[in-house]
């Protein structure tokens, strides 16, 4: 049993979002998910990121850790997309944590006061044509997956941005039963 802390993306606290954590819970992990949006949700990522936007990246990422606050050190911290941003700052600087999982997104590791804690085990999940991660998150998970022995990068073939969400358009079941696998795996390895 893997205890996960897990953030959701631009669109808010979805029932997609929910129902992967739904899944890790039925594979005996225990899941919390802050809603980082305060109980909105978004229909599209542009509208999404727009909130964001207007509440400020550094407050989301100021609610991501005030969530964190309250449970133990020795967590993984997941994010899907706009989510990353809190569970890779969590993974980074915060003592104790097991690992992070990072669905649709990864920031160079540079934009952290802290540099990635030795051998804490990374995965990271996106489609390799996707505009949103094209240049910036792919070039920099990419490059941290090459650097590192304790990253694994998992391209999937496609351009959607949240293929593993149920609720959305770009939903890919067959890549979206391959994220929950690896991730199980990686919940089960880390745990």
């Amino acid at each position: 049993m893997t205890e996960v802390l897990l953030f959701h993306h631009a669109l808010g606290l979805t029932d997609g979002v929910l129902a992967f954590a739904v899944d890790l819970r039925s594979a005996g992990h225990v899941v919390h998910t802050p809603d980082l949006y305060e109980g909105e949700t978004f229909a599209t990522v542009p509208e999404g990121v727009a909130n964001a936007r207007g509440i400020g990246f550094a407050t989301i990422t100021k609610r991501g850790a005030a969530a964190a606050e309250r449970l133990p050190n020795d967590l993984v911290y997941a994010g899907f997309s706009l989510g990353v941003m809190s569970a890779q700052a969590l993974t980074q600087t915060r003592p104790g944590a097991r690992g992070g999982l990072f669905l649709y997104g990864f920031l160079d590791p540079s934009e952290f006061d802290t540099p990635w804690p030795e051998r804490t085990p990374s995965q990271i999940h996106m489609k390799e044509g996707d505009p949103e991660v094209k240049g910036g998150d792919l070039d920099a998970a990419r490059a941290f997956a090459e650097a590192t022995d304790s990253a694994e990068l998992f391209l999937y073939p496609g351009d959607e941005h949240l293929f593993a969400e149920r609720s959305s358009s770009d939903y890919d079941e067959a890549a979206a039963a391959l994220v929950l696998k690896r991730s199980l795996e990686f919940l089960d390895r880390v745990g």
